[in-house]
């Protein structure tokens, strides 16, 4: 396979003429329709987990991708990269609803989002992590988007019918965000000698990171497999890696996602119950 097709086949899998719209912008609300009541045979429990894991995995990647805004290397990037975030945002709203839903409190997504320290969330270490250069916040939304894509698929045909109208419409827009950070991971691997040597750095601090997506859900086989792709094509080699004890599933983060937060937070909880 040619370099310069590389992300070209990976859009094909999920090729949609609305894959690029933002989740938020469209008027066709994913759950129209859709039976809110928990199924029987449904543990509610495991459901409220799920989503708790999910939305939260959203919400900090959707952080982590504002902080680039003012600061792409162009705008159009810039743009692109919120487009990103608003999608995993809205992935994160209904995720946390339907969790409040089932798990007995009946608390609202603001609850969840804002109302919540450090310890008490559960999105993969890797999503918190400090942005640093565009090289790294390309790989990891390589991985990230590889991995929620494939998770998303499984849950499409989810026994609980909201989980699986978010994972089918998420399914469209995480292929997007997959093949965007392809096309710069190929671009900046394959790129001057300062943008491979930094891609490289990228792929060496990330990589550690990525057994905890497959302990929290397996989806080894197709995440590596695209990351052979796409460094092959950005002519990388994929370096070997030795995963990081520790799981943010259960609570065990880094020293970063409580700043994070704190500034993710900040205004909701200076004017609690407030409303514009």
């Amino acid at each position: 396979m040619s370099d310069d097709h590389v992300y070209l086949s990976l859009a094909e899998e999920h090729d949609d003429g609305d894959a690029r719209w933002a989740f938020g912008t469209g008027f066709e609300d994913p759950l129209h329709g859709v039976d809110t009541s928990l199924p029987a045979g449904v543990d509610a429990a495991e459901l409220a987990a799920c989503c708790l894991a999910l939305g939260d995995d959203a919400l900090v990647s959707a952080q982590r991708l504002a902080e680039w805004t003012t600061r792409a290397p162009e705008l159009e990037e810039e743009v692109a990269l919120a487009n990103i975030g608003l999608d995993l945002l809205g992935q994160a709203r209904l995720l946390y609803a339907r969790c409040g839903q089932v798990d007995g409190t009946g608390r609202d997504e603001d609850a969840y989002a804002y109302f919540r320290d450090a310890g008490d969330f559960r999105n993969v270490r890797l999503a918190e992590l400090p942005n640093g250069d565009f090289a790294f916040s390309m790989v990891r939304l390589l991985v990230l988007s590889s991995w929620r894509l494939a998770h998303f698929g499984r849950l499409s045909a989810s026994p609980d019918p909201v989980l699986a109208a978010v994972a089918a419409k998420g399914v469209k827009e995480l292929a997007y965000h997959r093949q965007y950070a392809a096309e710069w991971v190929v671009r900046l691997g394959d790129g001057t000698e300062e943008s491979h040597r930094r891609t490289r750095a990228a792929l060496t601090r990330v990589l550690p990171y990525i057994g905890e997506l497959f302990t929290a859900h397996d989806a080894r086989e197709e995440v590596v497999a695209v990351l052979r792709q796409v460094t092959e094509a950005a002519g990388l080699a994929l370096p070997a890696w030795r995963p990081l004890a520790g799981a943010g599933r259960d609570g065990d983060h880094t020293e970063h996602l409580a700043p994070l937060l704190a500034e993710l937070q900040s205004v909701a909880r200076a004017h609690p119950g407030a409303t514009w």
